[in-house]
């Protein structure tokens, strides 16, 4: 096997991987809704799916990060795959909410752990220069997920069941051998020497050195922020559209408008990510993200329910690039994995409250409006806390 692959053979191998992961997730939204209907669901035991996935994405990102930095990017690129394509087929035979929640929980872990490892594995291969270009371009392949997680809850779910579409997720599984011979580690992690290598003691005490105290205090509150918000808000995207008088196929209609909205938001944030910096398209992002949400939660149209929820998209999705792009840059080698991993855990936990928030203020009579006016104040926290603290890795040499 080679030991080098190009930059576009690295991000179509590393992106198809994403792509799958993002498809995970965009169906899982469609899914509730279908469930919600076959199994009688409440919307507590609607959020607590959402919910129990997050879960075990903040343990994924947790453990996989950690295991990143000892057993390498690509390893752990592919464990993780495996976990989530085949926990997703499984889930499909059940008809019971317990099992199909703990299937839920270890397919998280895969979910979480595939996307920070995949963007330290492609931050540690590209050249500065087109570093922070490539991995939003890399997050991109999130929207082509979602499109994917669209287009198969449309034209299967409402003919075939929510089993058919689970069936279909599996197909990511043979993707993860297909790897095995096709991709090379990091260089950077093959160049750290076993004896160099730390112990998990020591990499959480790097996390919090004097050097790295306050990039991992400002990470660990933007991803609690964007992920409280993109969770809370996208999961619910066809259930509120069907709370709205629409029904279901009409809602996944809509929500499949909305999430082609994400590709020129990726590429607007891939274009300004080089010229003018990672913080200024973080910001910038969050600011019309918050806006998007306050729009959306005070549509009282049809009209403006779908053009706030395509700039809710245009603007989410083109952070989150921005934040993968972000996130790796900001430890050294030895302690990437852990750092990332770590960073997206805790966003992670923000993942496991945003999916309940919603229907427990939706039962206690809490209007659109309000809901959606609390995600938009804690992006705006996120935006301040990169503004006010973060760190600007714009062409900066990672060792």
């Amino acid at each position: 096997m080679k030991k080098e692959v190009s930059q576009r053979k690295l991000l179509g191998i590393a992106g198809l991987g994403w792509m799958f992961d993002a498809m995970d997730v965009g169906m899982l939204s469609f899914i509730i809704t279908a469930l919600q209907v076959d199994w009688n669901l409440s919307g507590k035991e609607m959020g607590w799916i959402g919910s129990i996935n997050s879960i075990g994405m903040a343990v994924g990102a947790l453990i996989f990060g950690i295991m990143a930095d000892r057993i390498g990017r690509k390893n752990v690129f592919m464990i993780t795959i495996l976990l989530f394509s085949i926990g997703s087929g499984l889930s499909a035979f059940t008809s019971s909410l317990a099992i199909f929640l703990l299937l839920r929980f270890f397919i998280g872990m895969g979910l979480g752990g595939e996307l920070p490892v995949a963007s330290t594995l492609v931050s540690e291969s590209v050249p500065k220069e087109k570093r922070g270009r490539v991995v939003v371009l890399l997050e991109s392949f999130w929207a082509f997920g979602w499109l994917l997680a669209a287009i198969i809850s449309y034209f299967v779910i409402p003919d075939y069941g929510w089993q058919a579409a689970l069936l279909i997720s599996v197909i990511p599984a043979f993707y993860a051998i297909y790897l095995r011979w096709n991709l090379p580690d990091s260089p950077k992690y093959l160049s750290v020497e076993k004896e160099k290598k730390l112990s998990i003691k020591e990499s959480m005490q790097r996390l919090w050195s004097k050097n790295n105290r306050k990039q991992t205090i400002t990470l660990w509150i933007l991803w609690f922020c964007v992920v409280f918000s993109y969770y809370g808000m996208f999961l619910w995207l066809p259930s509120v559209m069907v709370a709205e008088g629409h029904s279901m196929i009409k809602s996944f209609e809509y929500v499949l408008i909305m999430t082609l909205a994400q590709l020129p938001g990726y590429g607007v944030a891939a274009y300004l990510i080089e010229k003018v910096g990672r913080k200024f398209v973080l910001v910038v992002f969050l600011v019309g993200t918050a806006g998007s949400a306050l729009m959306f939660g005070l549509s009282d149209s049809t009209a403006m329910l779908l053009t706030s929820g395509i700039l809710l998209s245009f603007f989410n999705l083109g952070a989150w690039g921005a934040l993968y792009a972000y996130t790796p840059e900001q430890y050294t080698t030895e302690v990437r994995g852990t750092g990332a991993g770590m960073a997206a855990a805790i966003g992670r936990i923000g993942g496991v409250l945003g999916p309940l928030f919603v229907p427990y203020l939706t039962a206690q009579n809490v209007p659109l409006s309000t809901i959606f006016t609390i995600f938009c104040i804690a992006v705006l926290i996120g935006a301040a806390v990169v503004f006010f603290f973060g760190k600007e890795t714009k062409n900066m040499e990672i060792v």
